[in-house]
């Protein structure tokens, strides 16, 4: 069964739903959430999945990006975001507004179709991809506490081992991944960085045949590179009567 159901328009909020997608399968389990390009089977009939989706969820996560009040299709009864949050809402769902960016006003009824108006009484959330780890927490703490059920998959995730994943988004200077992270998949994500980067001991893997990189420490570098290189590896200066 899945417990939240990420409702958002293809164009307008579709990467949000994606990070809300991730983080949250993380924290709850890939079954507590319900996001179509990646729940949807391929060549499966979709408005069912849609429809019985929506119907056995917990709570819908509405991400309402800059342009989602003015978009035509929300006076489209085919809209399929239009359709999704109407039968949330007739079925006594909770129905949570995503506010995506910093530019997203909070909704106002005048803005909206009758049938949608309602919408704008529903307390919002903001979420921002500049401060998105704050965001995430409030989100997944909010939803955990509409849906008790959550904290219970929760829990049973993480006792798993479950994924992590590190996303660090305009980077400049030095990043360091302290302490041990353990699970079964780790996954680290640096965008547009300039510094360095600090993975720790241990085994670093990247994907498929991808260099994997062992011991005390280890060093990749793609793309440009000036200047000198030096390694040392097998403990300290002191432990080594040849290193010089």
């Amino acid at each position: 069964m899945h417990e939240v159901f990420i409702n958002y328009r293809t164009g307008d909020g579709e990467k949000t739903a994606g990070t809300l997608a991730t983080a949250l399968s993380h924290r709850f389990g890939n079954d507590a959430i319900f996001h179509a390009s990646s729940t949807i089977p391929p060549g499966s009939p979709y408005p069912k999945y849609l429809l019985n989706g929506v119907r056995g969820c917990a709570v819908l996560l509405a991400v309402v990006g800059p342009a989602w009040s003015r978009h035509p299709g929300l006076h489209d009864e085919s809209d399929w975001v239009r359709r999704e949050i109407l039968e949330a809402l007739s079925a006594g769902k909770p129905v949570i507004p995503i506010l995506d960016g910093r530019k997203t006003d909070r909704l106002n009824p005048a803005d909206l179709p009758a049938e949608l108006a309602r919408l704008a009484e529903m307390q919002s959330v903001c979420f921002d991809l500049h401060d998105a780890q704050a965001g995430l927490t409030r989100i997944g703490n909010t939803v955990a506490t509409r849906v008790p059920s959550l904290k219970a998959l929760e829990r049973s995730h993480s006792e798993e081992g479950g994924t992590v994943t590190n996303s660090t988004v305009d980077v400049h200077g030095t990043v360091i991944q302290n302490r041990d992270v353990l699970g079964d998949a780790i996954g680290t994500v640096v965008h547009n960085m300039s510094g360095q980067l600090h993975t720790g001991k241990g085994n670093n893997y990247r994907y498929d045949n991808s260099p994997h990189f062992s011991g005390d420490g280890g060093t990749n570098i793609t793309g440009d590179h000036h200047g000198s290189l030096g390694h040392r590896f097998g403990g300290s200066r002191g432990d080594r009567d040849d290193d010089r």
